[in-house]
Formats: C-alpha cells, sequence, structure tokens
C-alpha cells in the first residue's frame, strides 16, 4: 500500500485480538487494538482510523451500540464481527450502520479479503460516480446531476437531494444508489449488487443487500427503490 492503513480492531478475547493484530500488523496496517467498546469509542475519537472492526459481544458498550455511535459522527467503514451467524445478530449489526460483517471464528485470508473489499469500494467511489454520470439515467442534467422526480444525484459532488433536502448516506448507500440509478428500470440481481457494491468475486450473504436497501429506502422513498420478487431490486425511473 502507498499509505499505511489504520485500523480500530475492538475486541475482548485476548488471544483473538493479539492474533489478528499481528496478522493485520504483517499485512501493512496499522492497528489500535481495543478490548471494550468505551475505550474503542475513545480510541475512535482520538485516532479516526481509516476502517473499523468492531466484534458484537463486547463488554461497556457493545458492537452494535459502538457501530451507532461512530455512524453519528462518521461514514468510516465498519465491519462487525460476530461469533455466531444469527440473523439478528447480523441484521442488528447492519441496520447500526456496518457496511459488512464477518462470522467467527474467520480464517485470516477472508478477514484480509473483506478489509481490502470494503476499502476498495470506499476508495474507488468517484470511478463509480463516473460510470454512473455517463450512464445516460432518466432525467440526466448538466453537471452530473440525475433526477427521478424529486430525488436528485450529484454523481460528480457525490450528494444526494431529496425534495431540495441534502440526504446524508453512507458511502456504501451511495455506491448502491448509484448502481440503481446508473441503469434505472432495471432490475438488478442481489447477487449483481454483491459483486458490484461489495466487491465480491464470489458467493455472499444476500442480506446484507437486503438492509442497505431497506436503509436506503428509508431515505430516498420507501416506493423509489421496487422489490421484484424472486429476482432482485429495481430503481423507479
Amino acid at each position: 500500500m502507498a499509505e499505511q492503513t489504520h485500523v480500530l480492531f475492538v475486541e475482548d478475547d485476548d488471544v483473538i485480538r493479539e492474533a489478528t493484530q499481528l496478522a493485520l500488523e504483517r499485512d501493512g496496517f496499522v492497528v489500535t487494538a481495543m478490548p471494550d467498546g468505551l475505550s474503542g469509542l475513545e480510541a475512535f475519537r482520538a485516532d479516526r482510523p481509516d476502517i473499523a472492526l468492531l466484534d458484537v459481544m463486547v463488554p461497556g458498550l457493545d458492537g452494535v451500540s459502538l457501530c451507532r455511535r461512530i455512524r453519528d459522527e462518521s461514514s468510516v467503514p465498519v465491519i462487525m464481527l460476530s461469533a455466531r451467524a444469527d440473523s439478528i445478530d447480523v441484521v442488528l449489526g447492519l441496520e447500526a450502520g456496518a457496511d459488512d460483517y464477518v462470522t467467527k471464528p474467520f480464517d485470516g485470508a477472508v478477514l484480509m479479503a473483506r478489509i481490502r473489499a470494503v476499502l476498495r469500494r470506499f476508495g474507488h467511489a468517484n470511478a463509480a460516480a463516473s460510470a454512473a454520470g455517463g450512464a445516460g439515467g432518466a432525467g440526466q442534467a448538466n453537471g452530473g446531476v440525475l433526477s427521478f422526480g424529486d430525488l436528485e444525484i450529484d454523481t460528480e459532488g457525490m450528494e444526494v437531494r431529496r425534495g431540495g433536502a441534502l440526504v446524508g448516506l453512507t458511502p456504501t448507500e451511495m455506491r448502491l444508489l448509484l448502481e440503481f440509478s446508473s441503469a434505472p428500470g432495471t432490475v438488478l440481481s442481489r447477487d449483481k449488487l454483491l459483486e458490484r457494491v461489495w466487491d465480491y468475486g464470489w458467493g455472499g450473504d444476500t442480506r446484507v443487500v437486503d438492509v442497505h436497501v431497506q436503509r436506503l429506502r428509508t431515505k430516498i422513498g420507501q416506493d423509489r427503490i421496487e422489490t421484484v420478487r424472486g429476482f432482485g431490486y429495481k430503481l423507479r425511473a
């Protein structure tokens, strides 16, 4: 990497925390490792890391609550770590604003791949915006602004407005909206969205897509993104 990426890692298990920190540092990351949620929040505010890895079950302030606190202050990417693949754990973490999750015990190579995938899509946001801006979608205006009813997407300024009011989206939500807006009226499958937005070159958990679509709907309008049963989602042109 041209510049070292700073990772905040919050994990209460000493063995997992130390082993994962060493693995991340061997891979070129700078790591701040904390054993509980409160110290993790303090470290986040002090260091402003490039990405946060948060275990769900940590003392003091659990990982989901910590994710919410981070998301209130920043759009930094967040990956949740959970010892269970239980739907409740996964959905709660994603609804709190996490961009992805990894189930423990995890393979080190898988974790590194997920981290790099998240960082790539955050780093390539401008490239995604350029692609969407050149797609000639419905209501294309000058200056790279796409219009869909009262929804305006500025693909150059990376801003979204609904009824003239600015809509706050996380980078992942923005990438998802750009994918929809690049092909309005076209059904995009969950697997295709996982590949394009989450950079998965292999099958992933489609719950990640479903929760992010629901979060996006609450911000841009529930009826703006249509569910096509058995196929996926599409943006109403």
